[in-house]
């Protein structure tokens, strides 16, 4: 039987899975989730906005540890140092097509496949020595549950002109692009580069920075300062994080520097009468729109601030967690322990911490 399960089969699950493995066989872990593929929903949304390059850097893997990571591996598959040199200074970032490859190789390797249940957990609940997952029992449990859902503006819900950026589409004469995070920026060039004219509505300036969240956040010094803030601040400082970014360079400012002067792209503050709107308006966010955590607070009254489930540094449960049993939050929903939780990186954080404790329990 099973020892430790996971709750979700996507990217974050899969590398928290890749964690596990290092004190688990496949046998000793279960994976419930829709998939098998654990790239199938990322596979769709990278497609739909035509994604080429990844926005992580070599360290945005699956595997457990980071370092080596993917610029070592395109070194020995091309057999040239320029990933490594662009390593160096910041620049490197994997294609779309190397990182799908590199989940491919991982997943056929670890035994993923054979840990793996097609079946959608409904409601967890704790007791006595561990939770139940709608009938099956662990001491265990890390929640991996993913974005609950793409995020379209109220008003756009029912008009026929909108397709979110995160859905196949192509793009008309005319195209208005509703925010300006990486899937608006990279919606205008896609739009502009298919000779469309392009309106992008948002409502503030994105942040122009690399990454999803500022560097700092991925050290040990810069999380040990984040949480040390107090509950209020921590609130503060995610919504300020939170803010659309896109990173900085020429290959995003030359195209809009061009087709503004060629007047087929401009800023407007409201949805004109374009004959398509994309909203690249990402995810809905928050517990709040996930029904298996909804439920999880309200059974057993978790504490939460704002949209966000309140952990504890190690990303787990603080009230569901003892020397017994341990549950445990990766990606999206487990920011307030680790502020990038929904990159590959904040996955392997959350996975180690989960298995730290899981060596560490008295009844494992």
């Amino acid at each position: 039987m099973p020892q430790v399960a996971i709750v979700g089969s996507g990217l974050a699950g899969f590398t928290a899975y890749q964690t596990l493995r290092r004190a688990f066989e496949p046998g000793d872990i279960a994976v419930f989730g829709t998939d098998a593929d654990p790239a199938a929903a990322w596979r769709v949304r990278a497609a739909a906005i035509r994604q080429r390059a990844m926005r992580s850097e070599s360290d945005g893997h699956c595997l457990p540890t980071t370092f080596p990571g993917l610029a070592l591996r395109s070194v020995r598959r091309r057999r040239s140092l320029r990933p490594l040199l662009e390593t160096v200074a910041d620049r490197y970032h994997p294609t779309v097509a190397e990182f799908l490859a590199h989940v491919e190789r991982v997943r056929e390797r670890s035994g993923w496949d054979e840990s793996v249940v097609r079946y959608r957990v409904d409601r967890l609940s704790a007791v006595d020595g561990g939770f139940d997952l709608d009938g099956d029992q662990f001491k265990h449990v890390l929640l991996a549950p993913g974005h609950p859902g793409l995020n379209v503006p109220e008003e756009l819900r029912d008009d026929p002109r909108t397709v979110h950026s995160y859905e196949p589409h192509e793009y008309g004469a005319k195209v208005t692009v509703v925010g300006a995070g990486l899937a608006a920026a990279t919606e205008w060039l896609n739009a502009l580069a298919a000779g469309a004219e392009v309106v992008s509505v948002r409502r503030r300036e994105p942040v122009r920075r690399p990454l999803n969240v500022p560097r700092e956040y991925f050290s040990r010094r810069g999380l040990a300062a984040f949480h040390r803030l107090s509950p209020h601040e921590r609130v503060e400082r995610l919504q300020a994080l939170s803010a659309p970014s896109y990173p900085p360079g020429s290959e995003w400012d030359e195209p809009l520097v061009r087709a503004s002067a060629e007047c087929r792209f401009r800023v407007e503050p409201s949805v004109n009468g374009a004959g398509q709107v994309i909203c690249a308006t990402g995810f809905v966010r928050g517990w709040s729109h996930d029904p298996l955590l909804a439920h999880l607070v309200a059974d057993h009254h978790l504490a939460t601030a704002g949209r966000w489930l309140v952990l504890d540094t190690d990303s787990t449960v603080p009230s569901l967690s003892d020397a017994t049993r341990t549950l445990a939050v990766a990606g999206a929903p487990g920011q307030w322990a680790f502020p990038a939780a929904d990159t590959l990186a904040g996955a392997r954080f959350a996975a180690h911490r989960f298995l730290r404790r899981i060596l560490a329990c008295r009844t494992r």
